[in-house]
C-alpha cells in the first residue's frame, strides 16, 4: 500500500472537499493501472479544526526499481490549483515508505433545528402576489422580473401579471410547484421579447420569513431539464449582497448531473458590490453517498449561527463556512430560473416543494 499525503498549507475557516485521482505514470518506467496498482478515485474532506494532513491508499500490486504512476487533484475548492497540483510516486528498495496519517478528523455533524418553528409552508395559508406583502411572497425579485446580468433568458411570470400563461406557481399532488416553460406565445417586456418563462417566490417583503440566525430546512425534488437553473438562496434585508446560496442547480452547465452535484455558495460584499465569493460544487454521490435529487424529495437546509454557517442534504452535513455577516436578517427566495436558447423541452422543468419550516434563534 501506498500512502500518499494531501496536505493543507494552513488551518481552513470552511470545509475543503478535493477529488483526488490516479493517473499512469510515462515514459519507460510507467506504472499502468491494473497491473502495477490499483485505480483509486476519491474525496478528501478537510473540515475547520482537522489535521492539516491527510493520506489517500493506493493498493499496489506489483512494482519494479523506479516505476512511476501519479496522483493529481482532480477537482478542488475555489482557489485550489485544480488539474495542477500532482504528486509522483515513485516505487525504491531504499526509500522510506511514506505512513499513514493520524489525527481525529472530525464527523460530519446531523442537522437538527436548534431554533424556534416561525414559518411552515402549507396550503391553506400561503399567499403570493406580484410584489409580496407582510404576510405573502411576491412572485418578483427586489429588482424586478429579469437578470439579464446572469445571462438569464426567462422572465419570472405571474399569471395576474401575464393572463394565459401556464401557472408557473400553483399546488400540485406533491407539493407547490415552480413551473418553468417555454412560451407558446413570446412576450414583450421591458422593451424585450422572451420566449422562456421562470418562477420565484421572493420573502423581501415577508415578514414571517425572515430571521438573523437560526434555520432554514426545505424538502424538494430538482427539476433535470438542461437549461434550468434552480436555487434557495437567502439575501440580506439590508440589500444585495451578502448572499447565502443553499442549493444551486447549474443546469446551463454541460457538466452539471442534477442526481449527483449540489453546490452552495456565500456572496461578500456591500451596496449592491459584491467583492468575494466561496463556495464548493460537490459531486455528493462520492462525497457523502446522497443522490437522486431529481427523482425524489431531499432535504436542503443551512444552520446560521454566529461563528459558522453550515449546510445540510438529507440531514448530513455537506459543507461549513465561517460567518462573514454578522448582524445581518435574511429574507428566502426560491425560484428556478431558465439560462438557454435550446428546445427547452427535456424531462422536467420543475421544482416542486413538499415542505419549507424557518426556525428562528436568539
Amino acid at each position: 500500500m501506498a500512502y500518499v499525503p494531501v496536505t493543507l498549507d494552513r488551518p481552513t475557516p470552511n470545509t475543503v472537499i478535493a477529488r483526488i485521482t490516479t493517473v499512469n505514470g510515462s515514459g519507460t518506467y510507467r506504472a499502468i493501472s491494473g497491473y502495477n496498482y490499483q485505480t483509486v478515485d476519491t474525496v478528501v474532506i478537510f473540515r475547520p479544526g482537522d489535521p492539516l494532513i491527510q493520506t489517500v491508499a493506493v493498493p499496489i500490486i506489483a512494482a519494479t526499481e523506479g516505476q512511476q504512476f501519479q496522483l493529481k487533484l482532480r477537482e478542488a475548492p475555489w482557489g485550489g490549483l485544480q488539474g495542477q497540483a500532482t504528486a509522483t510516486i515513485t516505487a525504491s528498495s531504499t526509500a522510506l515508505a511514506t505512513a499513514q496519517a493520524t489525527g481525529t478528523f472530525r464527523e460530519p455533524r446531523t442537522f437538527a433545528p436548534t431554533g424556534t418553528l416561525q414559518f411552515e409552508l402549507a396550503k391553506d395559508t400561503h399567499k403570493r402576489s406580484p410584489d409580496g406583502g407582510w404576510d405573502r411572497w411576491a412572485t418578483s425579485l427586489s429588482h424586478g422580473r429579469t437578470q439579464i446580468a446572469n445571462g438569464e433568458t426567462g422572465l419570472y411570470l405571474d399569471s395576474s401579471v401575464f393572463p394565459g400563461v401556464e401557472g408557473p406557481v400553483y399546488w400540485g399532488t406533491s407539493g407547490l410547484v415552480l413551473h418553468t416553460q417555454k412560451l407558446k406565445t413570446p412576450i414583450n417586456y421591458d422593451g424585450q421579447t422572451w420566449y422562456y418563462g421562470s418562477s420565484v417566490l421572493d420573502g423581501r417583503n415577508f415578514l414571517a420569513s425572515q430571521i438573523g440566525y437560526g434555520q432554514y430546512e426545505w424538502e424538494a425534488r430538482m427539476p433535470n431539464r438542461r437549461g434550468s437553473w434552480p436555487a434557495f438562496w437567502l439575501i440580506s434585508t439590508s440589500g444585495w449582497p451578502p448572499e447565502i446560496d443553499i442549493y444551486e442547480g447549474f443546469g446551463y452547465q454541460s457538466y452539471w448531473d442534477f442526481d449527483r452535484h449540489i453546490a452552495h455558495t456565500i456572496h461578500v460584499g456591500a451596496n449592491g458590490t459584491r467583492y468575494d465569493a466561496r463556495g464548493v460544487t460537490i459531486q455528493s454521490q462520492q462525497a457523502y453517498g446522497l443522490t437522486g435529487y431529481s427523482q425524489g424529495f431531499h432535504r436542503f437546509a443551512v444552520d446560521i449561527q454566529r461563528d459558522y454557517i453550515t449546510w445540510f442534504v438529507d440531514g448530513v452535513e455537506t459543507y461549513q463556512s465561517v460567518n462573514p455577516f454578522q448582524g445581518h436578517r435574511w429574507y428566502p427566495i426560491m425560484d428556478v430560473a431558465v439560462k438557454t436558447n435550446g428546445a427547452y423541452d427535456d424531462g422536467s422543468g420543475d421544482m416542486i416543494i413538499k415542505s419549507f419550516r424557518i426556525y428562528s434563534a436568539p
